[in-house]
């Protein structure tokens, strides 16, 4: 079973999601994908580990989702935590190629290829796919970032782009997908549970 949820920052789905990864009673790993490239950034990474159980596995996976997924038993559970910031850092990872290839010029690397856009969007339909189909139960967080201002760059768009499709094709495949509000969870309906 693959359960996702969704919404903006500090919204409370990374709490929503360690609940519902408590309630199964099976082992749980936490596959991480922040990397800690600041102070508070590591502040935040030491407050999501002190509010995960200790007797919980983590794997930091912040760029080979998929290899960590499969590190996993198949019967234990798992939380993906979090999307939005694997979809960054996969970005930041091709910017950073395509800024030190021989011959590139100074901001080369601000928008995503196209082919690259399609291949990340590509391993997260596959991501999903593998998540619903495990035994175990699969939770998976991301972050809901089509809802405010247009970002002014051209990286900050294309991530917005990206990240969409991205969150499009996992919750294409989730058995149960919310929107966390303020705490809150709306339960979201699928093209086929429509009215």
């Amino acid at each position: 079973m693959l359960i996702a949820f969704t919404g903006g920052a500090r919204s409370g789905k990374s709490t929503a999601a360690l609940s519902a990864a408590t309630s199964t009673g099976a082992p749980v790993t936490f596959i991480a994908t922040a990397e800690a490239g600041d102070d508070e950034m590591t502040e935040r990474i030491e407050r999501h580990r002190a509010d995960r159980p200790a007797v919980w596995a983590t794997i930091e996976a912040p760029i080979h989702l998929a290899q960590a997924v499969e590190q996993v038993d198949a019967e234990a559970t798992i939380v993906v935590d979090c999307l939005s910031m694997w979809v960054s850092n996969r970005m930041l990872a091709e910017r950073a190629a395509v800024e030190t290839e021989p011959g590139s010029e100074s901001g080369t690397g601000e928008r995503l290829s196209t082919d690259s856009a399609r291949a990340v969007v590509a391993e997260a339909g596959d991501l999903g796919e593998r998540l619903r189909e495990r035994s175990g139960t699969a939770i998976v967080v991301t972050n809901e970032v089509g809802s405010g201002v247009v970002p002014a760059t051209p990286l900050g768009r294309a991530y917005r782009d990206v990240l969409g499709s991205v969150n499009q094709a996992i919750f294409a495949a989730a058995d149960r997908a919310y929107l966390v509000v303020a705490g809150r969870l709306l339960e979201l309906q699928g093209p086929s549970d429509g009215a």
